[in-house]
């Protein structure tokens, strides 16, 4: 049986008992039998504060909606945002509520994705006001040994970047946090409540776990797999299927021949998947109401696929193709495009990108990022 932390907290009681908790959560925050972190830790301790990442506790935010403070409705427990226009993290005022920070989110194992950076600037934070930080750990769902990608370099820190890890990292939310307070010298008192049963070669659907959505843009195992490569889209004025059912598994614009798209990538012949030419219309996001051909990918050997080097080479082929296609410019005057925040570099935008010689760059980044990280480990 495989346990993520929130299972095996009875063994770490005494560490919770007699002390204000304030507890980081989402909706994938439940333990085997879909209790919920927050009633759990509500019934059995003292919760005292509730911290929303995005999207919220309870899941009923938006990406990217700014959220003050207000009482959870089943709870009563007050629940303060940290995702705020002002900020993104917790203030001496939140910091006084509590004796003690409690972390239990789903990650997927992306660099881009957001949650991980809520919970570094958190450790960050209780390391400076002298809290405890508690890491309920969960599964990689995208496995704990393959590395892909490049590291992300000194000032191309965001939220959607903002450490320096490989796209694909293959470390759990608890062996990042070590990492980093190690490499950071913040020197925070971490206690990590380790997973039982997981070895770090399995991929999600080996664990026997239920699949509960991280957030309502991954809502399958296929598209946390996906993700790492096609998540460069929101980069670029390329739909990545926001807006449809399956976001981050089809890629498309209204100028995209769909068949011919998908044939040239299926000669490439990429590992582990197969490309489907697709006809959508988003209902939100990019060409919101407007018909798009495209390609869906299709992953049938999840331990073949690369979805990083899958996306750059799609990306590419599009970009080659399609006069119309472009990445879109900074969010805000004086800030970098977005792909270069995604990228963590600004190869992505270079005049002549030579594809292989660019992979290959990356190769040899998740090769030493891989070989460094085993320090880390807490799983074999």
């Amino acid at each position: 049986m495989i346990l993520n932390g929130i299972d095996c907290i009875q063994q770490y009681a005494q560490l919770f008992k007699g002390k204000r908790l304030g507890l980081i959560t989402a909706p994938s925050g439940l333990d085997r039998n879909f209790a919920s972190t927050i009633s759990i830790l509500h019934e059995q301790f003292n919760l005292a504060a509730l911290f929303s990442p995005e999207h919220g506790v309870r899941g009923d935010q938006a990406a990217g909606a700014l959220v003050e403070t207000y009482l959870d409705p089943i709870t009563q427990v007050p629940v303060h945002s940290l995702y705020r226009k002002d900020s993104k993290r917790l203030s001496q005022a939140h910091l006084d509520e509590v004796d003690m920070i409690v972390y239990d989110i789903q990650d997927v194992g992306t660099r881009y994705y957001t949650f991980i950076y809520t919970m570094l600037y958190a450790l960050e934070d209780c390391a400076k006001a002298g809290k405890p930080f508690v890491i309920l750990d969960r599964i990689n769902p995208l496995d704990g040994v393959t590395v892909e990608g490049n590291l992300l370099k000194p000032g191309y820190q965001s939220f959607v970047g903002n450490y320096p890890l490989c796209v694909r990292y293959g470390l759990t939310a608890g062996e990042v946090a070590i990492m980093a307070n190690d490499q950071m010298n913040w020197q925070c008192e971490l206690h990590v409540v380790r997973c039982e049963g997981w070895e770090r070669k399995m991929l999600f659907p080996e664990t026997g776990r239920h699949w509960v959505m991280p957030s309502l843009g991954i809502p399958r195992f296929d598209t946390a797999l996906l993700y790492p490569g096609t998540c460069l889209f929101e980069g670029t004025n390329m739909s990545e299927g926001r807006g449809t059912t399956v976001p981050f598994e089809i890629v498309g614009a209204p100028f995209i021949d769909a068949q011919k798209l998908a044939d040239e990538m299926n000669g490439k012949k990429l590992p582990g998947l197969v490309f489907r030419p697709v006809y959508f219309k988003p209902t939100f996001s990019k060409f919101e109401g407007e018909s798009c051909s495209g390609v869906q990918l299709h992953v049938l050997d999840a331990r073949a696929f690369r979805p990083l080097e899958t996306g750059i080479s799609l990306m590419y082929t599009m970009k080659d193709n399609y006069e119309q296609f472009a990445f879109l410019p900074p969010v805000k005057e004086g800030s970098r495009p977005f792909i270069d925040l995604l990228g963590g570099d600004k190869h992505y935008r270079e005049a002549a990108v030579d594809v292989p010689s660019l992979l290959e760059q990356f190769r040899e980044e998740s090769r030493q990022f891989a070989q460094m990280k085993k320090q880390y480990h807490l799983y074999e």
